[in-house]
């Protein structure tokens, strides 16, 4: 695996932290925003905003239970809350595409949890984080370059 160690011209990295920060503080909810990150970043592989997050989660304090049973939300129904849950599916259903369009009971379901402000950055913040991923990823970033 080869490292490619020039990520973006300095310009369209502002640019795209610039995206990351206004979505994240417009959500208004920094646990939430990590955890709707780290749900996209384990959908795209991307270790190295797996890492960077994780430290950030924790940080904003997450739980281990929320950290350790992220990837298995929709079963662990006791460990997220409904708003949690519909930024989640909002997320999955932005992230991965698969039906070419984000479903119109997903997109419902977010719009029950959230004001039309905040579900702007919510899924602002989904669309940083999957520009983010595609990054690293391309460039084949390891992890383990983010400190707190």
């Amino acid at each position: 695996m080869t490292t490619r160690t020039r990520l973006l011209d300095p310009a369209v990295g502002r640019a795209m932290s610039a995206v990351s920060a206004t979505a994240k503080k417009g959500l208004g909810d920094p646990a939430l925003a990590e955890l709707v990150v780290i749900r996209a970043s384990q959908l795209n592989h991307c270790a190295f905003c797996l890492d960077m997050h994780l430290a950030l989660a924790r940080e904003y304090g997450v739980s281990e239970r929320q950290l350790d049973l992220l990837a298995a939300w929709e079963e662990a129904e006791d460990v997220f809350d409904e708003r949690e849950r519909a930024a989640l599916a909002l997320t999955e259903a932005v992230t991965v595409l698969t039906e070419g369009f984000v479903p119109d009971e997903v997109y419902e379901r977010a719009a029950k949890h959230f004001d039309e402000t905040r579900l702007a950055h919510l899924i602002g913040l989904v669309v940083a984080i999957n520009n983010w991923n595609r990054v690293m990823v391309s460039r084949r970033i390891p992890p383990g370059g983010y400190t707190p």
